[in-house]
């Protein structure tokens, strides 16, 4: 009988929330770009990787679980506070 494979802890917990600020970014992106003709489609998870949205939403989601583990505020938390400069 074949050994079943053991499920990890950490990225089936993550991948959901990459796709989701990936397809954040992608609206963005779109509302951004088309203006007052944005109606709010979403994309597929193939334009997600094409378009770069993935790799970013991820570079994203996972420094900001690092920050929320060391205690830091989110990238998101930072820049919503008053007086907050980004060099």
């Amino acid at each position: 009988m074949p050994k079943q494979r053991q499920h990890g802890k950490f990225w089936p917990l993550v991948r959901p929330m990459i796709w989701e600020k990936a397809q954040e970014l992608y609206q963005m992106e779109q509302a951004k770009t088309m203006g007052e003709d944005f109606k709010g489609l979403t994309a597929t998870r193939r334009e997600l990787r094409e378009g770069g949205h993935f790799y970013q939403a991820k570079l994203i989601v996972l420094r900001n679980l690092w920050r929320e583990k060391k205690g830091l505020p989110t990238i998101e938390e930072e820049e919503a506070e008053p007086g907050f400069f980004r060099i």
